[in-house]
């Protein structure tokens, strides 16, 4: 079993394939899964969000690691295209998640009782 982080792939990846995804807007819908998800608008893009965190946790709880993976990959995907959908940029949620480095999780959840 690896560790995941000597493998010569990093979460760079993820940027990568938002630049995939966004480039698929307005694309031919029957040609691209990704142009076809965008034609079906941000309804059907939540509902695929949702469908792909299920998922995850299903496999999580009851299946085998490959399956958790596999998830999560569809998972992180689906949020690409949400996000793209939605105008936001990775750097956004990067941005977000390098905010609370060092903030308790407790603390965190917390100050955003006020939201």
């Amino acid at each position: 079993m690896s560790d995941g982080f000597n493998e010569g792939i990093s979460a760079t990846i993820l940027d990568e394939l938002y630049k995939v995804v966004l480039s698929r807007k307005g694309d031919d819908a029957s040609q691209s899964h990704t142009a076809n998800l965008f034609s079906k608008g941000i309804h059907k893009i939540s509902q695929k969000v949702g469908e792909e965190a299920v998922e995850v946790v299903i496999e999580a709880v009851a299946g085998p690691r490959e399956g958790v993976i596999s998830e999560s990959a569809d998972l992180l995907y689906h949020m690409m295209v949400l996000w793209a959908e939605r105008g936001i940029q990775p750097a956004e949620v990067w941005s977000a998640l390098e905010g609370r480095k060092g903030i308790s999780g407790i603390a965190e959840k917390a100050s955003r009782k006020g939201e």
